[in-house]
């Protein structure tokens, strides 16, 4: 059996006050409502800048004890740095994060599109500068990257290659840990509002769920987050998959129902 861990990218979307947090709600207690329906969020937020520790120390005491936060690496470090002598930012980074203590699922280390097989070596050296005692995945942008050298280096160091939605790369899951992470994305900018679901997103989900399932009796546990530019509103999109899945659904209590079907 898959332990899976499904949510969200992001929970601070005001658009969201009345569909699915209740009207009236300050943002300062957003978290706290989206714990009752979500066992687990990506944090965005964090690829701007690691958060100051009072922060994670409220995330860690107004979510439930299962509850699992995984947290995007800074741009600093994938983006600016592209890993070149960027593991002591990471380790400040991962420092900070810990925080969290079981809370913290996965480290999520996303390579901007423009960042090539022919820099492997880069990624090499960094990913065994990592501490150990933590989750990581890889999410590459560059197709160049879809090659057996990629997989065998991330099985090396039983880091996950995170599969995702998105433009110009392959929806498929490739296996190189006992986890999965897949990050349904969509096209930025795709539409104007986030509060109800836009396109019925479950011929793609059906699609995603056959990949996964020719992998499940490989891992332990699973990992999926959710896009507002995905499908519209991600909330809905993340009960629907988990509804593919045969998972039990939590709603929060709003007034009007978040979907156009």
């Amino acid at each position: 059996m898959v332990d899976w861990h499904l949510g969200t990218m992001g929970f601070g979307f005001k658009e969201w006050s009345g569909v699915f947090y209740p009207e009236g709600v300050s943002s300062r207690d957003y978290l706290i409502h989206y714990s009752k329906v979500f066992d687990a969020v990506e944090l965005d937020s964090t690829f701007y800048g690691t958060p100051r520790p009072e922060y994670v120390e409220r995330w860690a005491a107004v979510t439930p004890e299962t509850f699992k936060f995984c947290v995007k690496a800074p741009r600093e470090i994938t983006h600016d740095l592209r890993l070149v002598d960027a593991v002591e930012k990471m380790n400040s980074f991962i420092e900070t994060m810990a925080i969290l203590g079981d809370k913290l699922g996965v480290i999520l280390i996303q390579m901007p599109p423009d960042f090539t097989f022919s820099q492997i070596h880069n990624l090499a050296v960094f990913l065994r500068q990592l501490p150990s005692g933590f989750r990581f995945a890889v999410e590459f942008r560059h197709r160049s990257w879809q090659t057996t050298a990629t997989s065998q280096l991330l099985q090396n160091h039983n880091i996950c290659w995170a599969s995702a939605d998105y433009i110009h790369m392959t929806k498929r899951v490739m296996v190189t840990s006992d986890l999965l992470y897949i990050r349904w994305i969509g096209r930025h900018g795709r539409f104007d509002s986030h509060d109800v679901e836009l396109v019925d997103p479950t011929p793609d989900l059906e699609k995603w769920l056959q990949e996964i399932q020719a992998h499940v009796n490989e891992v332990f546990s699973a990992y999926g987050f959710f896009n507002n530019d995905y499908s519209g509103h991600s909330p809905t999109t993340c009960n629907r998959f988990k509804q593919l899945l045969g998972l039990p659904i939590k709603h929060s209590q709003p007034p009007r129902q978040g979907r156009l079907f």
